[in-house]
Protein backbone atom coordinates (compact mmCIF):
# COMPACT_ATOMS: atom_id res chain seq x y z
CA UNK A 1 0.00 0.00 0.00
CA UNK A 2 0.89 3.52 -0.29
CA UNK A 3 1.00 5.03 3.11
CA UNK A 4 1.26 8.12 4.59
CA UNK A 5 2.78 8.42 8.35
CA UNK A 6 1.82 11.73 9.94
CA UNK A 7 4.32 11.52 13.37
CA UNK A 8 5.74 14.83 14.40
CA UNK A 9 8.67 13.02 17.00
CA UNK A 10 11.51 12.93 14.94
CA UNK A 11 12.84 8.91 16.22
CA UNK A 12 9.30 7.43 15.82
CA UNK A 13 8.48 8.71 12.78
CA UNK A 14 11.78 7.83 11.42
CA UNK A 15 11.03 3.62 12.77
CA UNK A 16 7.78 3.85 11.59
CA UNK A 17 9.22 4.55 8.06
CA UNK A 18 11.14 2.22 8.09
CA UNK A 19 9.07 -0.82 9.66
CA UNK A 20 6.35 -0.31 6.79
CA UNK A 21 8.88 -0.31 4.26
CA UNK A 22 10.25 -3.31 5.44
CA UNK A 23 6.78 -4.68 5.40
CA UNK A 24 6.81 -3.98 1.61
CA UNK A 25 4.96 -0.67 1.83
CA UNK A 26 5.75 2.40 0.26
CA UNK A 27 6.10 5.12 2.24
CA UNK A 28 5.68 9.06 3.06
CA UNK A 29 6.38 10.82 6.11
CA UNK A 30 5.21 14.27 7.40
CA UNK A 31 5.83 16.04 10.79
CA UNK A 32 3.02 18.57 10.59
CA UNK A 33 -0.86 17.89 9.81
CA UNK A 34 -1.26 20.89 8.02
CA UNK A 35 1.19 18.99 5.14
CA UNK A 36 -0.95 15.66 5.70
CA UNK A 37 -4.02 16.86 3.53
CA UNK A 38 -2.54 16.75 0.25
CA UNK A 39 -0.36 13.75 0.57
CA UNK A 40 -3.07 11.78 2.37
CA UNK A 41 -5.42 12.34 -0.42
CA UNK A 42 -3.26 10.47 -2.19
CA UNK A 43 -2.58 7.47 0.10
CA UNK A 44 -4.14 4.15 0.48
CA UNK A 45 -3.69 4.07 4.29
CA UNK A 46 -3.10 7.17 7.18
CA UNK A 47 -0.66 6.21 10.07
CA UNK A 48 -1.89 9.21 12.01
CA UNK A 49 -0.96 10.91 15.25
CA UNK A 50 -3.46 12.46 17.56
CA UNK A 51 -1.23 15.34 18.95
CA UNK A 52 0.37 17.04 15.66
CA UNK A 53 1.39 20.92 14.89
CA UNK A 54 -0.44 23.23 12.42
CA UNK A 55 -3.44 20.93 12.82
CA UNK A 56 -4.17 18.29 15.31
CA UNK A 57 -5.13 14.65 13.80
CA UNK A 58 -8.66 14.95 15.08
CA UNK A 59 -8.76 18.06 12.30
CA UNK A 60 -6.71 15.77 10.07
CA UNK A 61 -8.87 12.81 9.92
CA UNK A 62 -12.25 14.77 9.70
CA UNK A 63 -10.55 16.50 6.98
CA UNK A 64 -9.36 13.36 5.14
CA UNK A 65 -12.54 11.58 5.65
CA UNK A 66 -15.18 13.80 3.75
CA UNK A 67 -13.11 14.10 0.62
CA UNK A 68 -11.61 10.45 0.57
CA UNK A 69 -14.44 8.66 2.34
CA UNK A 70 -12.40 5.32 1.32
CA UNK A 71 -9.07 6.25 2.74
CA UNK A 72 -7.97 3.95 5.37
CA UNK A 73 -7.35 5.77 8.84
CA UNK A 74 -5.35 4.24 11.48
CA UNK A 75 -4.66 6.84 14.47
CA UNK A 76 -2.15 6.74 17.07
CA UNK A 77 -2.37 8.26 20.60
CA UNK A 78 -0.10 8.71 23.88
CA UNK A 79 -3.39 8.54 25.68
CA UNK A 80 -5.27 5.55 26.15
CA UNK A 81 -8.42 7.37 27.98
CA UNK A 82 -11.69 6.39 26.15
CA UNK A 83 -12.73 9.95 25.43
CA UNK A 84 -9.34 9.97 23.35
CA UNK A 85 -10.52 6.69 20.95
CA UNK A 86 -14.16 7.85 20.94
CA UNK A 87 -12.83 11.30 19.20
CA UNK A 88 -10.71 9.36 16.68
CA UNK A 89 -13.55 7.10 15.93
CA UNK A 90 -16.01 9.75 15.64
CA UNK A 91 -14.04 12.09 13.45
CA UNK A 92 -13.52 9.02 11.06
CA UNK A 93 -10.89 6.56 11.86
CA UNK A 94 -10.81 3.12 11.09
CA UNK A 95 -8.96 1.97 14.29
CA UNK A 96 -6.47 3.16 17.12
CA UNK A 97 -3.92 2.13 18.22
CA UNK A 98 -2.04 3.40 21.77
CA UNK A 99 1.40 4.56 22.46
CA UNK A 100 3.69 2.60 23.25
CA UNK A 101 3.19 -0.42 21.13
CA UNK A 102 4.81 -3.35 19.36
CA UNK A 103 6.12 -3.50 15.84
CA UNK A 104 4.14 -6.63 15.02
CA UNK A 105 0.58 -5.32 16.35
CA UNK A 106 1.11 -1.79 13.96
CA UNK A 107 1.47 -4.01 11.34
CA UNK A 108 -1.09 -6.36 11.86
CA UNK A 109 -3.57 -3.26 12.30
CA UNK A 110 -1.97 -1.61 9.28
CA UNK A 111 -2.93 -4.90 7.16
CA UNK A 112 -6.61 -5.40 8.77
CA UNK A 113 -7.57 -1.75 7.75
CA UNK A 114 -6.15 -2.29 4.45
CA UNK A 115 -8.16 -5.59 4.14
CA UNK A 116 -11.27 -4.15 5.28
CA UNK A 117 -11.11 -0.81 2.73
CA UNK A 118 -10.58 -3.12 0.19
CA UNK A 119 -12.83 -5.98 0.07
CA UNK A 120 -15.92 -6.06 -1.84
CA UNK A 121 -18.74 -4.13 -0.20
CA UNK A 122 -21.60 -6.58 0.86
CA UNK A 123 -25.17 -6.47 0.04
CA UNK A 124 -26.27 -3.93 -2.51
CA UNK A 125 -24.92 -0.98 -4.31
CA UNK A 126 -28.00 0.83 -5.12
CA UNK A 127 -31.40 1.48 -3.47
CA UNK A 128 -34.55 2.51 -4.06
CA UNK A 129 -36.53 3.80 -1.31
CA UNK A 130 -39.45 7.15 -0.51
CA UNK A 131 -38.52 8.91 -3.44
CA UNK A 132 -34.78 8.62 -3.12
CA UNK A 133 -31.73 6.75 -5.44
CA UNK A 134 -29.37 5.55 -2.74
CA UNK A 135 -25.74 4.82 -4.74
CA UNK A 136 -24.28 3.56 -1.99
CA UNK A 137 -20.70 2.29 -4.23
CA UNK A 138 -20.59 6.22 -4.54
CA UNK A 139 -21.45 7.34 -1.12
CA UNK A 140 -24.52 9.46 -3.01
CA UNK A 141 -28.05 9.87 -3.19
CA UNK A 142 -30.92 11.71 -5.70
CA UNK A 143 -33.74 12.34 -5.43
CA UNK A 144 -35.96 14.82 -7.46
CA UNK A 145 -33.06 16.14 -9.39
CA UNK A 146 -31.20 16.72 -5.83
CA UNK A 147 -28.27 15.19 -5.45
CA UNK A 148 -26.73 14.67 -1.69
CA UNK A 149 -23.17 13.49 -0.94
CA UNK A 150 -23.10 10.85 2.01
CA UNK A 151 -20.18 9.63 4.00
CA UNK A 152 -18.81 5.75 3.34
CA UNK A 153 -20.47 5.44 7.09
CA UNK A 154 -23.85 6.06 6.29
CA UNK A 155 -23.65 4.32 3.38
CA UNK A 156 -22.65 1.67 5.37
CA UNK A 157 -25.66 2.31 8.01
CA UNK A 158 -27.74 2.41 5.09
CA UNK A 159 -26.64 -1.11 3.59
CA UNK A 160 -26.33 -2.67 6.84
CA UNK A 161 -30.23 -1.87 7.83
CA UNK A 162 -31.57 -2.51 4.40
CA UNK A 163 -30.03 -6.23 4.72
CA UNK A 164 -31.57 -6.83 8.22
CA UNK A 165 -35.01 -4.61 7.04
CA UNK A 166 -36.75 -7.94 8.65
CA UNK A 167 -35.57 -6.98 11.91
CA UNK A 168 -33.73 -3.88 14.42
CA UNK A 169 -30.20 -3.53 14.35
CA UNK A 170 -28.76 -2.73 17.48
CA UNK A 171 -25.88 0.53 18.33
CA UNK A 172 -23.33 -2.43 18.94
CA UNK A 173 -23.81 -4.42 15.55
CA UNK A 174 -23.76 -1.17 14.14
CA UNK A 175 -20.35 -0.38 15.90
CA UNK A 176 -19.48 -3.79 15.08
CA UNK A 177 -20.13 -4.07 11.23
CA UNK A 178 -20.18 -0.12 10.22
CA UNK A 179 -17.37 1.46 12.22
CA UNK A 180 -15.44 -2.15 12.67
CA UNK A 181 -15.01 -1.02 16.25
CA UNK A 182 -15.94 -3.19 19.79
CA UNK A 183 -19.73 -3.33 20.13
CA UNK A 184 -19.45 -2.51 24.00
CA UNK A 185 -18.19 0.92 23.39
CA UNK A 186 -19.77 2.89 25.36
CA UNK A 187 -20.32 6.41 22.97
CA UNK A 188 -23.00 8.30 21.06
CA UNK A 189 -21.20 7.88 17.46
CA UNK A 190 -23.70 5.86 16.21
CA UNK A 191 -27.12 8.11 17.58
CA UNK A 192 -24.98 11.09 16.08
CA UNK A 193 -24.24 9.68 12.96
CA UNK A 194 -28.03 8.70 12.74
CA UNK A 195 -28.75 12.54 13.40
CA UNK A 196 -26.65 13.41 10.74
CA UNK A 197 -27.96 11.28 8.15
CA UNK A 198 -31.54 11.63 8.80
CA UNK A 199 -30.83 15.55 7.91
CA UNK A 200 -29.76 14.58 5.25
CA UNK A 201 -32.78 12.56 4.03
CA UNK A 202 -35.43 12.49 5.61
CA UNK A 203 -38.35 15.44 5.21
CA UNK A 204 -38.88 16.02 8.88
CA UNK A 205 -35.48 14.45 10.69
CA UNK A 206 -37.64 14.48 13.87
CA UNK A 207 -40.15 12.22 12.29
CA UNK A 208 -38.12 10.04 10.49
CA UNK A 209 -39.80 7.33 7.95
CA UNK A 210 -36.47 5.60 6.25
CA UNK A 211 -34.05 5.29 9.03
CA UNK A 212 -36.23 4.85 12.51
CA UNK A 213 -35.44 3.93 16.08
CA UNK A 214 -36.51 1.16 17.76
CA UNK A 215 -36.48 1.84 21.56
CA UNK A 216 -34.40 -0.17 23.48
CA UNK A 217 -32.81 -1.89 20.88
CA UNK A 218 -31.26 0.54 18.06
CA UNK A 219 -32.03 1.43 15.17
CA UNK A 220 -34.35 -0.29 11.94
CA UNK A 221 -35.18 -0.12 7.75
CA UNK A 222 -38.32 2.16 7.68
CA UNK A 223 -39.25 2.39 4.02
CA UNK A 224 -41.52 -0.27 2.76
Amino acid sequence: MHILVVEDEPNLREGLTDLLEAAGHQVRAVADGREAIRPGAAADLVVLDLMLPGLDGIEVCRQLRQTHPQLGILMLTARGAEEDKVAGLEAGADDYLTKPFGARELLARVDAVGRRRHAPAPGPEVLCAAGWTFDLGRCRARREGADVELTAREAGILRLLWLHRDRAVSRAELLERVWESRGDLETRTVDMAIVKLRQKIEPDPARPRLVVTVKGIGYAWGAP
